[in-house]
C-alpha cells in the first residue's frame, strides 16, 4: 500500500513551491506559464468554485510538470482531486487521475535515471502511479462518452506499461480496442495508432 496523501482543501501557493521548483528549472516560456498558472489560481481563490480551482491547479501541475517539478506538480493535482469530489459524474476526478498517474511515472523515470545503479529507484513513485492508473481505469466506465473512455484505457495503459506491469498494460490496450470494434477474432491491434491517440498533445477533459 501507498502511503495517505490526503489534505484539506487550503491551497499552498507562492514563493515556497516556486523556490523548491527552482533547481535546474529552465527560464523562458515554461517559466512565464507557471507564472501566469500561479496568477489564474489566485484569481479561482477568490470564489473557490469548484469547478474552476479544479482547471487552475491542474494548470499549474501541468506548468510544474514541464519544468520537471514533479513533487509540487503531484501535490497541485492531489489539490484538485479534492475539489474535484465537489463535482457531479467522475470525468474531472479520472482525468486528473491520469494525470497522477502520468506524473508519478515521470517522477519514478527521473529517479531512476538519477539513481540508476540502486535497484529499488523509483519504486514508490511507480506504485503510486499504478493506483492512480487502475482507479482511473476502475471509474472509465462511468464517464459521459465512450470516446473518452477509450482514451482514458490508452492513457492507463500507457503508465502502466512505462511502469513495466506489461500484461495489464495490454489488457487495458485491449478492452479500449474491443470499445472501439477495432480488432476482429485473431487480428492484430493497431497498436501505434492507439499509442499516438493516447498520448495526443493536451489532457483528456481539463483543458
Amino acid at each position: 500500500m501507498t502511503a495517505d496523501r490526503r489534505t484539506d482543501t487550503r491551497i499552498t501557493t507562492g514563493p515556497l513551491l516556486m523556490d523548491s521548483a527552482a533547481p535546474g528549472l529552465a527560464d523562458g516560456f515554461a517559466r512565464q506559464a507557471l507564472k501566469l498558472s500561479l496568477r489564474v489560481l489566485d484569481l479561482a481563490q477568490v470564489f473557490k468554485r469548484p469547478n474552476d480551482m479544479c482547471q487552475a491547479l491542474a494548470q499549474v501541475a501541468r506548468a510544474m510538470k514541464a519544468l520537471g517539478a514533479f513533487g509540487p506538480a503531484e501535490d497541485y493535482l492531489a489539490q484538485a482531486q479534492r475539489w474535484a469530489a465537489m463535482l457531479p459524474g467522475v470525468d474531472t476526478r479520472v482525468d486528473l487521475l491520469c494525470e497522477l498517474a502520468e506524473v508519478c511515472c515521470a517522477m519514478a523515470e527521473a529517479e531512476q535515471t538519477a539513481n540508476e545503479h540502486k535497484r529499488h529507484a523509483g519504486r514508490q513513485e511507480r506504485e503510486r502511479a499504478r493506483d492512480h492508473a487502475f482507479e482511473a481505469a476502475s471509474l472509465a466506465g462511468q464517464t459521459t462518452d465512450a470516446h473518452w473512455e477509450v482514451k482514458v484505457l490508452l492513457r492507463v495503459s500507457d503508465v502502466l506499461d512505462r511502469c513495466g506491469d506489461h500484461e495489464d498494460a495490454a489488457s487495458m490496450q485491449n478492452r479500449a480496442i474491443s470499445l472501439m470494434g477495432l480488432a476482429p477474432d485473431g487480428g492484430e491491434a493497431p497498436h501505434d495508432g492507439l499509442r499516438e491517440l493516447a498520448l495526443a498533445p493536451g489532457s483528456t477533459l481539463l483543458m
